[in-house]
């Protein structure tokens, strides 16, 4: 609940996001164009303190000398530092106002000038410009949605620099960010409200048909609020936090409930205590303190060893939650909470043994007239029942997680991930001499094929709107992930084609053809697309092939529309097929020697395909991770449960099973006899649990659009195993009743 409180002005920071409609829906999304900047100053500037324009978080390669690091960057306004009260701690926050400086953070100020002095210094980025260090600010903590910045670069230098330049009147290039301080007088709803129709009132007449929506999205929201649904904001990481907290209120509820459980179970062994205190005058309530006294002690011991278990399981937990959490030691209210949440949790268990057991009347008790009756047990099965249905609801919910992330894994990708390399291209330097380092490659023997693209195989970093093709309805608002290639790509990624054929470099009209997948064809209704013309901008091209989707973002979700055409001045990813005759690790060290002789200045850096697409099942995989643990540790407590209440069922019963011995009882007659009543409160429980658990993953799931279906197995091994366990939990002290000597049972009476 801290993220992003690192930055002083956390109530009065926004980013500027924008609704715009395709098709009758509604996208959010945060890019932004670089006129709005000028016009929010013109009309809105006393609603603001700072307005922040922004590019995109990249990799870049900063040298001093013969020493380079590759660091996440960014490029800001000159505003960025007090925005953001970033804490200057040499030279000044003030650098960004000029085209040739730049504010390091403490981490790269020590990989490039180790223990020295930066400030006044000079840095290459690129191997293009050269900047003056200004200042260096303190590396932002983890929990701050900024924390990889680790450089920033001035504003203006960004928006006039080659392949950066853009128009300061397009109003339909939404490739940019905007971060803004609003000012102490105005209210982030209200001025939210006053620009939402900036854009629409600017654009051309031709564009008006997306109907674009500007809103402030306050930075109290960035993290647990980023997923919006048809233009409204629907929650986002909030809800698992959520979950999870509820499903630790449940598994401390059964705790709770096997303290309340064994307590009155034992009732009959503190009977004659009660009735002796209540006979030398002990009052009610006097009663009641103590016995909330002792359920308080056992909670504050349970505090203290819990404190312990946190500090050993920490990094395991922080190893599959990926968060970097520590213990507030300093803190007054981590304390605080914990004591409050320790006396609460006293409490409850407390609550019903100390009212049930200082009800006992001291005549009955004394006079050995005391029977617990014939529904005293009835609250404790009821207590069993739900024990053992959230238990179950748990672990239905577990499965059902890892097989939502097994389908989508399953799910066809429409390329090869075996031994495919992304390289991200930090300066032009591969470009450039592209077809030397091609060759140079080949002969290697270490790749396959070899080729530039615009954007990764996992992921789609360009869209295009201003696309028509015959038959087009004219109120179709489009977008379509536009990727441009060079000759090769197809055989690079292993392209499937449905129809057609691959772009060809003998075939010199290829220059404006395109290759489109299966959801563009369908998106467009083309029957014979082949052949077809399509107009991108103010360019005709030749459709030459249609390939299967390529799965290139969420596995998730439905493949979007998409062209891939060829050309392109600037490719931001070298994609490599590595040989797979050779190993990865010898392949990788031969690559990288040749682009180290192409590109000398930048450290060779790579990603394998098919460790980015395993990413993308990162937040589910941890939820299967996080929840598995819970329901582990809930039916570990259950189960705790249950042999104590076997144990103490067992212990009541001796002398009748010793009778049923007796009297030619079976062994296996005398475990039936014991379980099966276990055994039916697990039952009930699992008609209270299934339904549950189906209403719940059901809803889940209707938040993917892919997703795996509610298989009638996952219900069945579920309660199979719920009685497995709870056989398996009961049968030692069942058996160990049933084959006790009945001369030691009954030898008293």
């Amino acid at each position: 609940m801290s993220f992003d409180k690192y930055h002083q002005n956390y109530g009065r920071i926004a980013k500027v996001m924008q609704n715009e409609t395709n098709n009758g829906t509604i996208n959010t999304g945060d890019a932004i164009s670089l006129p709005l900047d000028a016009e929010l100053r013109k009309s809105y500037g006393s609603d603001f303190k700072h307005i922040v324009m922004s590019s995109w978080n990249d990799l870049h390669v900063l040298a001093v000398g013969d020493k380079k690091v590759g660091y996440r960057g960014t490029f800001m306004g000159a505003e960025a530092p007090a925005t953001f009260s970033l804490k200057i701690l040499k030279g000044s926050g003030d650098g960004l106002k000029g085209p040739s400086s730049m504010l390091i953070s403490q981490s790269v100020a020590k990989a490039l000038f180790g223990n020295g002095d930066p400030t006044g210094k000079l840095v290459k980025l690129d191997n293009q410009a050269v900047f003056n260090v200004a200042g260096v600010y303190e590396d932002l903590p983890a929990n701050t949605t900024l924390h990889d910045v680790s450089f920033i670069g001035p504003w203006d230098y960004y928006i006039t620099s080659p392949g950066n330049a853009r128009s300061l009147t397009d109003w339909g290039d939404n490739s940019l960010f905007m971060y803004v301080q609003i000012a102490d007088h105005a209210d982030i709803a209200r001025v939210s409200a006053k620009i939402k129709d900036v854009k629409l009132r600017n654009m051309d007449r031709a564009d008006l048909k997306y109907n674009p929506q500007l809103f402030l999205q306050p930075m109290s929201k960035w993290h647990l609020y980023s997923e919006f649904k048809n233009g409204v904001n629907v929650g986002g990481a909030i809800q698992y936090v959520w979950l999870f907290g509820i499903i630790g209120v449940f598994v401390l509820l059964l705790a709770c409930i096997n303290f309340m459980n064994l307590s009155t179970a034992r009732s009959e062994k503190r009977a004659k205590e009660v009735g002796i205190r209540k006979a030398i005058g002990s009052l009610r309530g006097q009663l009641i303190y103590q016995f909330f006294c002792e359920s308080l002690l056992i909670a504050v011991l349970a505090f203290a060893f819990s404190v312990t278990l946190v500090i050993l399981i920490l990094p395991y937990f922080n190893s599959i939650a990926g968060k970097q959490l520590a213990i507030l030691w300093n803190n007054p209210l981590f304390w605080t909470a914990g004591v409050a949440f320790t006396l609460f949790t006293g409490i409850v268990a407390g609550s019903y043994p100390a009212l049930y057991l200082s009800s006992f009347k001291p005549e009955k008790v004394l006079k050995g007239a005391f029977k617990a009756g014939r529904f005293a047990a009835l609250p404790r099965k009821v207590l069993v029942v739900v024990q053992f249905a959230v238990s179950v609801v748990l672990i239905i919910g577990t499965i059902i997680v890892f097989k939502q992330i097994e389908f989508a894994k399953n799910r066809p990708i429409g390329y090869s991930r075996d031994g495919l390399v992304n390289i991200e291209v930090t300066n032009g330097d591969l470009g450039k001499q592209f077809n030397a380092l091609r060759a140079d490659l080949l002969q290697s023997g270490a790749i396959t094929e070899i080729a530039q693209a615009s954007s990764p195989t996992t992921g789609v970093n360009n869209d295009r709107g201003d696309v028509t093709w015959k038959g087009k309805d004219p109120a179709m608002s489009d977008s379509f992930g536009n990727i441009s290639v060079t000759f090769g790509y197809g055989k690079t990624v292993g392209w499937q084609f449905i129809d057609g054929r691959d772009f060809s470099s003998a075939n010199i009209s290829d220059s404006s053809a395109l290759v489109l997948n299966e959801a563009a064809v369908k998106y467009m209704g083309l029957k014979n697309p082949v052949g077809e013309i399509v107009r991108i901008g103010k360019k005709d091209l030749t459709v030459i092939g249609v390939i299967k989707n390529m799965l290139m973002e969420s596995p998730y979700d439905p493949v979007k529309q998409t062209f891939f055409r060829i050309g392109g001045s600037q490719f931001d990813n070298v994609l490599i097929k590595i040989n797979p005759n050779m190993s990865a690790h010898n392949a990788i060290s031969k690559i990288a020697a040749v682009c180290k002789t192409y590109s000398p200045s930048v450290p060779f850096t790579y990603k394998f395909a098919d460790d980015e697409f395993a990413k993308k099942f990162a937040t589910e995989e941890r939820i299967g991770k996080l929840a598995s643990s819970f329901a582990i540790l809930a039916i570990f407590i259950s189960c705790l449960g249950l042999f104590g209440m076997a144990s103490f069922m067992a212990e009541q019963r001796t002398k009748e099973i010793g009778v049923r011995k007796v009297l030619g009882a079976t062994v296996f007659g005398l475990w039936r006899l014991i379980s099966k009543d276990f055994v039916l409160l697990v039952i009930i429980s699992l008609f209270i649990a299934i339904p549950v658990a189906y209403y719940l993953m059901h809803n889940w799931l209707q938040g993917y659009t892919y997703r795996t279906g509610l298989s009638w197995w996952i219900f069945a091994v579920t309660a199979a195993g719920a009685i497995v366990i709870t056989l398996l939990t009961v049968s030692y002290q069942s058996l160990k009743a049933a084959l006790m000597n009945p001369v030691k049972s009954l030898k008293s009476e």
